[in-house]
């Protein structure tokens, strides 16, 4: 089976993941947990069933990928508590550090301009020896 044509415009994943990360500063584990303790929220965007297969970072805030922009846009009426203006640092956390590019980057689009991600994710978190929970409660 060949490839299908490209649409004029149209970009691959792999062109945007590179764009997202050319406007995102990203952190490795270590970084990250440097960032937390000085006030940084780490928010997990995995699923529900991912984070229960894989574990989560204690203290991390849960917001799965589908409603990231609608509770962190400091103007939207879904924001979280926690999602207080446009100066919040924000570090995103998935599982390898791919879909958290493009989350990050769609936080800085909304303004967020402290928004980052953490380099190999929740992968590279754990394999940093940083701190895990094995037995994710239900949500």
């Amino acid at each position: 089976m060949s490839a299908p044509t490209r649409p004029d415009g149209a970009r691959s994943i792999d062109e945007l993941l590179a764009e997202a990360r050319g406007r995102i500063a990203r952190v490795s584990p270590e970084e990250a947990a440097a960032r937390i303790a000085d006030g940084a929220l780490l928010v997990d965007t995995r699923p529900a069933a991912q984070r229960a297969r894989e574990g989560a970072v204690p203290g991390a805030l849960v917001v799965e990928r589908n409603v990231l922009e609608w509770r962190f846009d400091p103007l939207s009426d879904a924001r979280l508590p926690e999602a207080t203006g446009y100066d919040v640092e924000v570090i995103v956390l998935c599982s390898e550090g791919y879909s958290s590019s493009l989350a990050a980057d769609s936080l800085r689009a909304l303004g967020l301009a402290r928004t980052s991600d953490v380099i190999g994710g929740f992968q590279a978190w754990a394999e940093a020896g940083l701190p895990v929970l094995r037995e994710v409660p239900a949500a």
